[in-house]
């Protein structure tokens, strides 16, 4: 079985589901690309290794090597589910000391929001909005649009992780893109149970010309965050 990825990113951080074997050639080489890849816009990198069914001496290399590069991009990467025969192998090459080990991704997660993380820490002394849609383009919009107005932003495609997004940091403004996210009675419960002002956008937003709709987000922005203390 050839590694593949499954990946996304919940906030700051991207996680990497492997699935397959990390073995010399291909699938080594396959894994050092991909992290490459990510790094030149992402600094924290969260690897779910629960699908990895055999890792070779070249294997444990090449995450060694990803390991290197993440830092030296000033960022980290930390592995979860680790299975067992994985975790014997990480013991018997004495390379669990050189690795961060999580034992799930929301354990792997909030522990890149620590203060002393430097990889996920905030780059923007701004107010922080999270942004939540379906869309991934329509999010990536968002954050260059809302990033260069000065505000700190963090987005995800899933429900599940805008609640441990809110579990592990603090936003003021919960910014809601019109695709389809959850049932309408979770997304609801979760708007209640964040208790942030929310902005919603409008279902043409992204047919509408995009100088006027984006300077009418950033009013309706402002003029909630006026409502709530910094």
């Amino acid at each position: 079985m050839l590694l593949a990825f499954d990946t996304r990113d919940v906030g700051r951080v991207t996680v990497v589901r492997c699935q397959g074997r990390i073995v010399a050639g291909g699938e080594s080489e396959s894994l050092r690309s991909h992290v490459t890849s990510l790094l030149q816009d992402r600094q924290s990198i969260l690897l779910h290794l629960g699908e990895v069914g055999f890792i070779d001496s070249s294997g444990l290399g090449t995450m060694v090597r990803v390991l290197a590069s993440a830092r030296q991009a000033r960022g980290d990467l930390k592995l979860c589910n680790v299975p067992e025969h994985v975790r014997r192998v990480l013991d018997m090459t004495r390379l669990s000391n050189v690795f961060e080990l999580h034992d799930s991704e929301e354990t792997g997660l909030t522990a890149f929001y620590r203060p002393s993380n430097r990889a996920a820490s905030p780059v923007s002394g701004g107010r922080s909005i999270l942004c939540l849609d379906a869309s991934l383009d329509m999010l990536a919009y968002l954050r260059e649009l809302l990033g260069r107005a000065g505000y700190e932003v963090q987005s995800t495609d899933r429900l599940g992780d805008a609640r441990l997004l809110t579990r592990v940091t603090q936003f003021d403004l919960l910014l809601l893109g019109p695709g389809k996210i959850g049932s309408p009675d979770a997304l609801l419960a979760f708007r209640g149970a964040c208790s942030l002002p929310v902005v919603e956008l409008d279902p043409e937003f992204s047919t509408r010309h995009a100088g006027e709709a984006g300077a009418e987000l950033l009013a309706a922005i402002e003029s909630q965050l006026r409502l709530r203390p910094s």
